[in-house]
């Protein structure tokens, strides 16, 4: 057998260090943000909440949003805004070091002297406390102020001190001399100036935030500034200054139609000032047409004033703002919400504005039952895409309108003037059951013969979507209050004022709807087991 040949590389013998089992006792580390001598260890901990928080903050479970511990430079200060400190999984083992300094001789230098050291391991850190975000502005509030002594007696349950609370008269004394007692500044700090008479402080109360600031990290800010903000020139109306200040050029300018209460007096005749402003930049072959389409009929939809124009018109209408607040208002609620009446038109007062009234259910089998803004805007941007390319189909310039035989989208919004199927035409163009005055709720039409209106399209609506044509029998059965094929039906009239107000209820309108929907299913279910 070969025997290794001695060189330089294998000289030394090889010694394995010695192994030392590690301590089970555990220790927390807390890397404290600031100097701590063996003297402040108290304030220290004070800081830190105590030591039940301290306690409490390494006990819970290694999560993040968990394991916090935060750090009070003022503590007792319900103004001071804490330091957030996380708890993080570590394996650090904690040393104990030892020197032992062996005195010099008389004979020996100072600088031969040698020390022994001895370190040992006396437990393992398997989590620390570290304070890496950023800190929050802190904000110093006088105890005496009466917001301060408010805010300490909510804190203490104090009711009388809160019943006790009154708005302070503002004194205006926004700027106060500083106390001569107060504690001196390096003048160095201060710009030099060490004249302690001539310094004023502010007096603004300024009360804190919960949070200035929800960022823990550094942002890299590059002292940008806002591209939206231009500098103009204002004249101060009572001294005729002229000074200089910043504004947003891309604010909002109140471009939208006057919009009115039904339960208010009175309609508005013209635009706002806002929208009269820009009657000059306003495309006047538009404006005309927009008139004139008013004056043949008071009260539009959106989707129905859209559908006059061509499609290169309607996106200008869009942009533009001001085109149809120029020449309509809206109402926030009653029979003709949502829809563009005629300035100066009151439909409340006239009994040919039932024909214009609007009736409206959503359908709760939609895929997008409540769709998102981004959805919105996106599906209106395919829209006029669509428009603009031609490919606008001639049914969908149809789309206010209602046959009783097509439909052309998934909910119901439609005006009573633009229902062209026979049986509902017949039912709207009755003047047997009117009002004498118009109601906030079914218009000029009574509640049973509006119920029994709505009850019809609901009918025919869904059916459609469901792929069946429904017939005249079918809806005629719908409203027959009693006595059907030998048998009492007891049917109970939707009471708007009286539903269901449990949390995610649906209105009377929509449960209606669903149930139909199942019903209508039902039956199809059935039609197809009997084949």
């Amino acid at each position: 057998m070969d025997e290794p040949i001695a060189g330089p590389s294998n000289s030394r013998q090889t010694t394995l260090a010695l192994e030392h089992p590690l301590p089970t006792t555990h220790f927390y580390s807390i890397e404290y943000p600031g100097y701590v001598k063996s003297t402040s260890v108290p304030i220290a901990v004070e800081r830190l909440g105590g030591h039940a928080s301290i306690e409490n903050a390494f006990r819970r479970t290694s999560n993040k949003s968990d394991a916090l511990l935060e750090m009070r430079f003022r503590p007792g200060d319900p103004f001071s805004h804490p330091v957030p400190g996380d708890i993080v999984p570590t394996n650090n083992i904690l040393l104990k070091v030892v020197k032992r300094r062996r005195k010099a001789r008389s004979s020996e230098a100072v600088d031969e002297v040698q020390g022994e050291y001895t370190v040992e391991a006396v437990g393992v850190i398997p989590k620390t406390a570290r304070f890496r975000s950023m800190a929050d502005y802190q904000f110093y509030v006088p105890p005496d102020d009466p917001v301060s002594r408010l805010r300490a007696s909510m804190d203490n349950m104090d009711v009388e001190g809160i019943l006790g609370y009154k708005i302070p008269l503002e004194k205006e004394d926004y700027l106060i001399q500083e106390d001569s007692s107060a504690m001196e500044i390096d003048p160095q700090l201060i710009g030099g100036e060490s004249d302690s008479n001539a310094r004023i402080k502010s007096n603004l109360r300024l009360f804190p935030p919960p949070l200035f600031s929800r960022q823990t990290i550094p942002q890299n800010y590059n002292y940008k500034p806002n591209t939206a903000s231009v500098v103009t020139t204002v004249v101060d109306e009572e001294t005729g200054e002229e000074k200089k200040r910043l504004i947003n050029r891309m604010r909002w300018r109140g471009y939208g139609p006057v919009a009115i209460n039904f339960a208010d007096k009175g309609v508005p005749d013209k635009p706002s000032p806002a929208v009269e402003s820009q009657r000059g930049a306003a495309d006047q072959k538009l404006l005309k047409r927009l008139q004139e389409l008013f004056e043949e009929r008071p009260v539009w939809t959106r989707a129905a004033i859209f559908n006059q124009f061509a499609p290169y018109e309607v996106r200008e209408i869009v942009n533009s703002k001001f085109l149809l607040p120029l020449v309509s208002y809206v109402f926030t609620d009653g029979p003709w919400r949502d829809t563009q009446v005629r300035l100066g038109y009151d439909p409340r007062e006239d009994l040919q504005a039932r024909f214009y009234q609007r009736l409206y259910f959503r359908n709760l089998n939609h895929q997008v039952v409540r769709p998102s803004v981004v959805a919105r805007r996106q599906e209106g941007r395919n829209e006029m895409a669509e428009r603009t390319a031609g490919t606008w189909r001639e049914e969908d310039r149809r789309s206010h309108i209602f046959d009783g035989v097509t439909v052309t989208s998934e909910t119901a919004a439609f005006q009573l003037c633009d229902i062209q199927d026979e049986m509902l035409k017949d039912m709207i163009e009755d003047e047997e059951d009117l009002r004498e005055t118009c109601n906030e709720r079914d218009g000029w039409y009574s509640t049973h013969t509006f119920e029994r209106i709505k009850t019809v399209l609901r009918h025919k609506f869904f059916s459609l979507l469901g792929g069946h044509i429904p017939t005249q029998e079918e809806c005629e059965r719908l409203l027959i209050p009693q006595e059907e094929t030998g048998k009492i039906v007891q049917r109970r009239k939707l009471r708007f004022g009286k539903h269901n107000m449990a949390k995610g209820a649906l209105p009377p309108e929509d449960a209606a709807a669903h149930r139909l929907m199942a019903t209508i299913e039902q039956r199809a279910r059935e039609y197809q087991s009997q084949r």
